[in-house]
């Protein structure tokens, strides 16, 4: 049952408030909002209640200003109402299916999640890859989030990022063109779907996975905030920072995720590009293993012991009369997909896809039913 305590944290506090995270953890979420509400009243008696532990009182009793002008609004049956307005729903750590991922935050893990979309987030963030980098990315970038996400979708593999321009949202679509589930973690409220120019993506984010914030309906999305939810997306199993300069958010993902011991992989760009700078620096320092192509991120994030949902080419296998033809008939997955899907898969341009599954389909290894191709049985008996 999700706790109605939890439920005023989030909104009362902000994410990185670190008295709020020292009260809770002293006292747990209902001791400590009681004796914020006691302190609202009387903070001399408040102060007195804490005195066994003196160096943070002080504080504490002047972030009170910060908490109780957001009381009043904050109780539960409101925080409730706007859930349901919103059409979303609420976890707190007592709920099933809130993600184990977040425990792994220790005194850092949200008070609450709201949740617009049906995922199982528990189960996602398990087997997941966190794939994050620059807004401002180059087209080299937002091909290859693209292909990293698009053929861990195919894998089975959630694929997780903020929902931002640039490399975030080419990895959502990699992560839907392939028919996975890709969660967006947002710095505001999950009625606002944040930046508005994606806002039609995250509908099908929501249709198919799920947007998450720790923070309730109204709230907006600022630059601290953005910071916050970076150790969210951290949680996932692993962190792969595709673009990056050096001043970049990014780079707060990837520190999170190794202070969880998380594995963090980047992927190197031209040593002239100011967007590869970060990811340069990750590799140069031993802080990411390098990540060359999507079989890379998929050994990153699928934890040990554990198989990737990946066919095996028969021995003796078809003939190829090009490279091209090899990368778009090994991208083909086992339900099939359209080209633009294929052509990221593979690494290939619509044009050449189209092009190698031509020459496929002319010696039957191929075939495409309303638009979406598959492996022939002929070919699978080759």
């Amino acid at each position: 049952m999700t706790s109605d305590a939890a439920l005023v944290w989030s909104a009362i506090a902000e994410p990185d408030d670190a008295q709020a995270r020292w009260l809770v953890a002293l006292l747990g979420h209902e001791e400590a909002l009681a004796w914020v509400q006691a302190a609202a009243e009387d903070a001399v008696s408040a102060t007195v209640a804490l005195a066994a532990v003196p160096s943070d009182v002080d504080r504490v009793i002047a972030a009170l200003g910060r908490w109780t002008p957001r009381l009043a609004a904050a109780t539960p049956e409101r925080l409730r109402e706007l859930a349901a307005r919103t059409g979303a729903r609420i976890l707190t750590a007592e709920d099933p299916g809130w993600p184990a991922a977040m425990d792994d935050l220790a005194g850092d893990a949200p008070h609450a999640l709201w949740v617009r979309g049906e995922a199982d987030l528990d189960a996602a963030w398990r087997r997941s890859v966190a794939v994050v980098g620059a807004r401002a990315a180059t087209a080299y970038g937002e091909h290859v989030a693209a292909e990293i996400a698009a053929v861990a979708a195919d894998r089975g593999v959630t694929v997780i990022s903020g929902g931002a321009y640039g490399i975030d949202v080419a990895a959502h679509r990699g992560a839907l063109a392939a028919g996975g589930t890709t969660l967006a973690v947002l710095a505001g409220g999950v009625d606002r779907l944040y930046p508005a120019g994606n806002a039609a993506l995250l509908e099908r984010v929501i249709a198919t996975g799920a947007v998450i914030s720790e923070q309730p309906p109204g709230f907006a999305p600022h630059r601290q905030r953005f910071l916050s939810r970076n150790r969210l997306i951290a949680a996932a199993r692993a962190t792969i920072v595709v673009e990056a300069a050096h001043r970049s958010g990014a780079l707060s993902t990837a520190r999170h995720a190794g202070a969880m011991v998380r594995t963090v992989g980047a992927v190197p760009g031209p040593v002239t590009s100011a967007s590869s700078a970060g990811c340069l620096r990750l590799i140069k320092s031993h802080e990411a293993e390098i990540v060359v192509s999507p079989v890379d991120a998929l050994d990153l994030a699928v934890p040990i012991g554990e198989e990737v949902e990946e066919e095996v080419p028969a021995a003796g296998g078809p003939e190829f009369a090009s490279r091209a033809e090899r990368q778009a008939y090994g991208a083909i997955p086992r339900r099939g997909a359209p080209v633009p899907v294929l052509a990221i898969a593979a690494g290939l341009t619509d044009k050449e896809a189209k092009e190698a599954l031509a020459g496929l389909a002319g010696r039957g290894l191929v075939r495409a039913v309303r638009g979406v191709w598959t492996r022939t049985a002929e070919a699978g008996a080759a």
